[in-house]
């Protein structure tokens, strides 16, 4: 039998309290397939408070030899700047192990109401993850005199840029064949002209794949207007940011918010975490919803090579979700939700 190695990362808040519900989900999902060997990784904001750093010097070699990383949530900003947080921990994760396409799923599950008129959407965002507006590189001068400046450089590169592009155009494909590249061209030059440039190019190798280039504005008020007209969105790690969180929005809240930091070339595990963030406020209560941890370790699962498995872990949350468990904030706890859907596995 089948044995993976996983990394888990709990983190802060409600990262504890859904992490623990999914490892129930997906070793109920596993049964007779194969088995998880999960190490926990005591990685957080109260680490930092102790210990100066988010993980320690050889954490990323440490994680080097697990086939997946599970994260439930860092952040804890009362006590620990996220800039801290998020440099200290996810960022370096993410680009040591090149887990350069994020991709996170948008649609209704059964029984959820979304805020819109519109039902029958099923959006793939795939976000570039490791470069872009966030590649970290900048600086600041003359702090806390007037003449202050900070700069903030993003970074595309032909590589960067290409990889990401064929990655979008790849799961098109394998989708309803369209794909919409989003930049902000118009106003910005040099950076997105490229992109599009890049986008262009690389459409002549997938003539099967309908491409649609749209603006970052245009793309959100889409996104709201007619969601049900979108397949695949490729953008940059910024605008992915923001327009995955409309997506959540969306389909629910962010509740329902799964990812996967992918490293398609496989020399290095890929991450997985719903991005609900923290929720200090309410951790501990067994009130988080933990449906994106599920859905993220579905991904997990799909990733491993246990398509199988990922797929019973989807049904049995729409099982679940159809039943009324898990549709909105407050209706059910932690425990109830993750109950239904371990009883739907086994079902």
């Amino acid at each position: 039998m089948t044995a993976y190695r996983l990394a888990l990362i709990p983190g802060d808040g409600i990262g504890v309290d859904v992490t623990h519900a999914a490892m129930q989900v997906l070793h109920a999902a596993a049964k007779d397939r194969f088995t998880l060997e999960t190490t926990s990784f005591p990685w957080s904001c109260a680490y930092y408070l102790e210990h100066g750093v988010m993980m320690p010097a050889d954490g990323i070699e440490t994680l080097r030899n697990f086939d997946a990383i599970f994260l439930g949530a860092v952040g804890w900003p009362a006590t620990v700047p996220d800039s801290v947080s998020l440099h200290g921990l996810l960022l370096p994760i993410r680009k040591a192990f090149n887990q350069y396409a994020n991709i996170r799923p948008h649609r209704l599950l059964a029984g959820v109401e979304g805020p819109l008129k519109a039902t029958g959407f099923d959006i793939l965002c795939i976000r570039e993850n490791t470069e872009g507006e966030y590649s970290g590189a900048g600086g600041r001068v003359h702090q806390g005199r007037g003449n202050e400046v900070a700069v903030e450089t993003a970074i595309f590169t032909r590589e960067g840029v290409e990889r990401i592009l064929r990655f979008g155009f790849e799961q098109a494909r394998a989708r309803r064949r369209h794909l919409t590249s989003v930049t902000k061209s118009n106003a910005q030059k040099f950076s997105m002209v490229f992109w599009d440039e890049v986008t262009r190019e690389l459409s002549a190798d997938y003539p099967d794949v309908t491409v649609s280039h749209m603006h970052i504005d245009a793309m959100a008020a889409k996104m709201v207007m007619a969601p049900q007209d979108l397949d695949v969105i490729v953008a940059s790690n910024l605008f992915g940011d923001i327009l995955t969180d409309l997506g959540a929005a969306i389909q629910g809240g962010l509740g329902f918010a799964a990812s996967a930091n992918i490293n398609p070339e496989r020399d290095a595990p890929s991450m997985f975490e719903p991005v609900h963030g923290s929720a200090p406020d309410i951790a501990g209560h067994n009130i988080a919803n933990p449906i994106a941890a599920f859905w993220s370790g579905a991904q997990m699962l799909e990733h491993l090579g246990e398509a199988e498995a990922a797929h019973a872990v989807l049904t049995a949350i729409e099982t679940a979700t159809a039943r009324g468990i898990g549709i909105r904030p407050g209706l059910n706890t932690t425990d109830e939700i993750t109950g239904a859907v371990i009883a739907a596995l086994e079902a």
